[in-house]
């Protein structure tokens, strides 16, 4: 398992649009993705679980991955969470 701490960089926060691209990236995968906030895990691959995450702009959230490409995979994700989920 790796894991990984990011914050949320776009004023708008982690919202549909970019919570849907997330999801859309991490189903590029095999491994098992988490996301956790305040304690508060949800599956990386349920919309539904993302924006149940309410992340607004600056919050923390660690994404978790298990699996055969899980190094890619958090690269992949880290660099998403980075770029502002492409909104900056």
């Amino acid at each position: 398992m790796v894991q990984q701490e990011v914050v949320v960089k776009n004023r708008l926060g982690l919202h549909t649009r970019p919570a849907a691209s997330l999801v859309k990236l991490a189903a590029k995968f095999k491994s098992d993705f988490y996301l956790e906030r305040d304690g508060y895990r949800v599956n990386g691959k349920s919309i539904i679980g993302v924006m149940t995450l309410a992340a607004e702009e600056g919050a923390s959230i660690l994404l978790l991955f298990e699996g055969e490409d899980e190094e890619a995979a958090l690269a992949a994700l880290v660099d998403f969470f980075n770029r502002g989920f492409d909104e900056l």
